[in-house]
């Protein structure tokens, strides 16, 4: 397709459908992590097998190539390189702490989550989705239900999507989306070396999401199959939609359910148990969240919550899920207006500040709050859940020889210098009822030496740095080109140690 216009008009109506599922899913408008109102994208930006979004520069930048056939392969028109690029931009703008370095899981959810959004949007185009069904090739209208096994479904959902969209792209995407479901679940795969790198290391979370969306897709298909063993195509692809759309659902709702700094594979799956929880307290008839704790066991990966434990909140713990606070008496509300506390991020600094104790924030952090977020969400069963979502942030700046006093009493990594500036991080995020009361405390303790040391250990070790030689304080790439230069690292065309450094 040579026509300029479609090319505009195709990107345009991508990123629109992602943003719309994104902010009904959040149950709110969202801003970009820029601090403007206008994501610019340039559908044709450079002759390059490459796309990436930057925040510096506002936009998402769509490369084309010539192909191994000689034709020339836009990027524009790839369905699953756009929105995997503007889930970057909406994931920046959601958490824009999640792009400094941290830990591999944190560099690695980046695009592991972005391919999920990708696949999984893919199933609200039917049309779409029968072409690749088994039997499809041979225009049948019904597939016997021998067919529809969970392993036809994935070659389906994984194999035919990867090559419909990215065929000609190997180079780019190299198949991310097939590979990721491709292989058995390895539970030691995230120790191993070779998932140190960013996208092999999202594959591991895109496949433990998929491998769940793929059982409940069978699930669902199970139910009521006819007398002739034969189901309708449109049915199947129905079915799939459906389980598809849930399940993306639970995937970016969660991200008000995660930490604001230093995210793990760990705590995603405990802030996609408690997203979902919220607004389905049963899991339902077809055990979404059943299937998510499974398949993310089989890759090794545990919910980063406690186990259930009885408190003052009269609620039953699920597994997994976020604990309800169990002070809850103890918090102070008398000094903090309701209405205020939903919009101004004053009155929700002063609430933390008066239950610093309660709460367990540490006082001698410099802590600003970042956001104040009313959400109005909707449940798979039309229940409407109002929620206000606040994050604030934590940081301290100090050379490395200081690191051992009280109260961090962290470790410094050996061989680093005395002198040598470091920056730490915490933060949390606060989730009230409609009532301005507390329900949820999602923190990391700035003051937790044992993460601490093991970020700037890792970080030490990696040659993790800005351009003055400082460790925890870059946020990426220069001219905000951190994800353009993760594409190109792993195609081979950049050394590893560059991609962070200032």
């Amino acid at each position: 397709m040579a026509s300029r216009q479609f090319h505009a008009q195709n990107v345009y109506a991508v990123v629109m459908r992602v943003l719309a599922r994104f902010e009904f899913a959040m149950g709110r408008r969202l801003s970009w992590g820029f601090g403007s109102h206008h994501l610019h994208i340039a559908p044709h930006a450079f002759a390059q097998a490459n796309a990436y979004y930057s925040r510096d520069c506002q936009g998402l930048y769509l490369g084309y190539f010539v192909g191994p056939r000689g034709n020339t392969v836009y990027n524009c028109l790839s369905h699953d390189v756009i929105a995997h690029e503007v889930t970057h931009a909406l994931v920046d703008g959601l958490r824009c702490n999640y792009v400094r370095p941290s830990h591999p899981d944190q560099a690695g959810f980046h695009e592991g989550f972005a391919d999920i959004v990708a696949l999984l949007s893919v199933f609200g185009l039917r049309d779409v989705v029968e072409m690749l069904l088994p039997g499809a090739e041979r225009g049948a209208e019904r597939i016997s239900i021998e067919r529809l096994t969970p392993e036809a479904l994935r070659d389906c959902a994984l194999m035919g999507l990867a090559e419909q969209f990215g065929r000609e792209t190997t180079n780019l995407r190299e198949s991310a989306l097939r590979r990721a479901g491709a292989g058995e679940p390895d539970a030691g795969l995230l120790e191993s070396e070779a998932c140190l790198e960013p996208h092999n290391r999202g594959e591991v979370l895109t496949a433990a999401v998929l491998n769940a969306f793929i059982a409940i897709w069978h699930r669902r298909l199970q139910q009521g199959w006819p007398e002739s063993g034969l189901v309708p195509r449109e049915r199947v692809a129905e079915e799939g939609a459906e389980a598809a759309e849930q399940l993306l659902t639970m995937a970016i709702r969660a991200m008000d359910y995660a930490p604001v700094v230093d995210v793990s594979f760990r705590d995603f799956l405990s802030a996609l148990l408690t997203s979902d929880r919220e607004l389905l307290p049963d899991d339902g008839k077809y055990k979404y969240r059943d299937e998510l704790r499974r398949t993310f066991a089989e890759w090794g990966i545990e919910p980063a919550s406690e186990r259930p434990r009885s408190g003052d909140t009269g609620l039953k713990e699920e597994a997994g899920a976020w604990a309800k606070p169990t002070k809850q008496g103890a918090i102070r509300c008398d000094c903090v207006h309701r209405e205020s506390l939903e919009r101004d991020p004053d009155e929700v600094f002063r609430f933390l500040w008066e239950n610093r104790k309660t709460l367990e924030v540490f006082e001698d952090a410099y802590t600003r709050v970042e956001s104040v977020r009313p959400c109005v969400r909707v449940g798979p069963d039309g229940f409407v859940l109002h929620e206000t979502v606040s994050e604030y942030i934590q940081m301290i700046d100090m050379p490395a020889g200081d690191l051992h006093k009280k109260p961090l009493n962290m470790t410094r990594p050996r061989s680093m210098p005395h002198d040598t500036p470091v920056r730490i991080y915490g933060g949390g995020v606060l989730v009230f009822d409609e009532f301005g009361r507390l329900k949820y405390h999602i923190h990391k303790r700035i003051d937790n030496a044992r993460r601490q040391s093991e970020r700037l250990r890792y970080l030490w070790e990696s040659g993790i740095r800005d351009s003055q030689g400082r460790y925890g304080f870059s946020d990426g790439a220069p001219r905000g080109q951190r994800f353009a230069l993760a594409h190109l690292q792993r195609m081979g065309r950049l050394p590893e140690e560059e991609v962070w450094h200032v």
